[in-house]
């Protein structure tokens, strides 16, 4: 976005970069054999679900089922506007988003007429290694929360522990209790600035998490004046750090 435009306040502009995740990801799967990859968050309506579906399986075999996809449905209008999805339904389109990309994961052939999308007797293939991928969702908001409680495997908030963490999965878990689900069947991830040279701060960090039942934890290096490589190795000191506790 131009941070001239007017009525704009957003956290970023046009010279932020951002890559693409699954592209990125798939890439990154033929370094490692052992990390574990999670979007946060993919913004499902902006994307064509079949096409989703079928670049996820692909990473999902790539990673040899260590592929989390955490979605959400945004916040920017004008990322809506340019690629040509509706704003205002993107709560009602990442819900039957959800149905259909489990669908495709998990059966051959699949036979779908929906509000927002038609699939005549079809498939993908290969199908990916977790039949389904986890959908964790983002988000914090109200509308957010009672979707986590019905349709996601996880949450994946933006909030920090302390009273308001409590508050929020208090509300979650009311919520999934008004439909019938156990609390304990939705994940929940965990995400924590790790400012460098602060290491009781990480520990202290990691272990709130924890206590809150987090199922694992990524470390932000975002806004902490790293280039290149110095984010890896920054992730690799705080795991380091956090290992050497039984945090890791």
């Amino acid at each position: 976005m131009n941070p001239d435009r007017p009525d704009w306040d957003g956290p970023y502009d046009y010279e932020s970069t951002f890559h693409e995740p699954l592209t990125t990801y798939s890439y990154l799967a033929g370094q490692t054999d052992e990390l574990a990859f999670v979007t946060g968050i993919l913004v499902l309506p902006q994307r064509q679900t079949a096409l989703v579906a079928k670049q996820a399986a692909q990473l999902d075999r790539f990673t040899d089922g260590r592929f989390r996809m955490g979605v959400g449905v945004g916040w920017n209008e004008p990322e809506y506007v340019a690629l040509g999805e509706s704003f205002s339904r993107r709560g009602d389109r990442i819900e039957e988003q959800v149905e259909v990309l489990r669908r495709l994961w998990t059966d051959e052939l699949v036979d779908f007429d929906g509000e927002f999308h038609e699939i005549p007797d079809a498939g993908i293939r290969p199908l990916p290694v977790q039949q389904p991928i986890p959908l964790w969702m983002g988000g914090m908001a109200d509308p957010v929360k009672r979707r986590v409680a019905r349709i996601a495997d996880g949450w994946l908030p933006q909030f920090q522990p302390g009273d308001e963490a409590e508050s929020h999965l208090a509300d979650l878990y009311e919520y999934a209790d008004e439909v019938g689900r156990d609390p304990d069947e939705i994940g929940l991830g965990g995400r924590m600035y790790a400012v460098p040279g602060e290491e009781d701060d990480w520990i202290d960090r990691a272990q709130a998490w924890r206590d809150l039942g987090a199922d694992f934890l990524s470390i932000t290096t975002m806004y902490q004046g790293l280039e290149g490589e110095e984010h890896t190795a920054h992730v690799e000191r705080v795991a380091a750090v956090l290992r050497d506790v039984d945090l890791l």
